[in-house]
């Protein structure tokens, strides 16, 4: 990673990112293209820090961002210190993981905030990105921004009928309290392993193991988890039946990306 101020922007020069297939693939929901073909950019939310991003050439401009902004919370956002190109390596050591690497080779995992990322992925049950992306946005609108939980402090369903979140609205709800009342710390749980968060997250109403799985991967960067969906259920059925190689767990929440995004559009 190499990086550069240029007036009020940072210049990026970095390996392995590719802002439609890191942005635009199912793991953050606040985030919007702007203008079509070759011309990405980004405009989104990291909890209630904006950003203006675009692909120029060889390089990633960061509109209006100060140094300390862009090492404090884009570089970890991006996850811009971990070496792709080396698990890319390992992982195309088996065979259909070395077609998913080359052919969606630019997806990064986002480390998002935890609270935020729980929260999308309850939103997102039985759900599509549009849909998604519009409750999360009315959410934003109550709150004038992704709301902390203390600013949602003894809600109950009812108060949430402006999201129009449906069924929702009640597991946001029981979240909320679970989180303010100190039943679940997310920040005392996530260095634990990985099997006793899935316990605790799952003791919020609606929150199955695919939702668990996804609040670990993108909210605590717990990357042994596979959040299993339809998709990534035919990938394993198809591919890997006795389930992924031994060398492949450590990185399976970032092989599942890599397969999820080739199973989806490129097989």
């Amino acid at each position: 990673m190499e990086y550069l101020k240029q007036g009020n922007d940072i210049l990026l020069k970095t390996a392995d990112l590719d802002l439609d297939e890191t942005l635009d693939c199912g793991q953050a929901f606040r985030w919007e293209r702007i203008g079509s073909g070759s011309d990405c950019t980004y405009h989104g939310f990291m909890l209630n820090t904006p950003l203006t991003v675009s692909a120029e050439n060889d390089h990633f401009r960061f509109f209006d961002t100060d140094e300390e902004t862009f090492l404090n919370v884009w570089v970890p956002y991006f996850d811009l210190e971990t070496d792709y190109s080396d698990i890319k390596r390992i992982l195309s050591e088996d065979q259909a993981l070395s077609k998913a690497c080359a052919y969606a080779g630019g997806i990064r995992i986002l480390r998002q905030d935890s609270w935020e990322a729980l929260c999308s992925f309850i939103i997102s049950q039985n759900n599509n990105i549009p849909r998604i992306k519009g409750i999360i946005g009315r959410l934003c609108e109550m709150y004038g921004g992704f709301p902390d939980i203390s600013q949602m402090k003894d809600i109950v369903p009812d108060d949430l009928a402006p999201l129009r979140a449906g069924f929702r609205a009640k597991y946001i709800a029981d979240c909320v309290k679970k989180l303010n009342d100190g039943e679940i710390v997310l920040d005392e749980i996530k260095d634990l392993p990985t099997e006793d968060i899935r316990k605790i997250l799952m003791t919020i109403k609606g929150v199955g193991p695919k939702v668990a799985d996804c609040a670990m991967l993108y909210g605590m960067y717990r990357i042994d988890c596979v959040p299993m969906d339809v998709w990534m259920k035919r990938v394993m059925e198809q591919f890997y039946p006795e389930g992924f190689p031994e060398f492949v767990l450590p990185y399976a929440g970032i092989a599942q990306q890599y397969l999820f995004h080739y199973m989806r559009t490129g097989n």
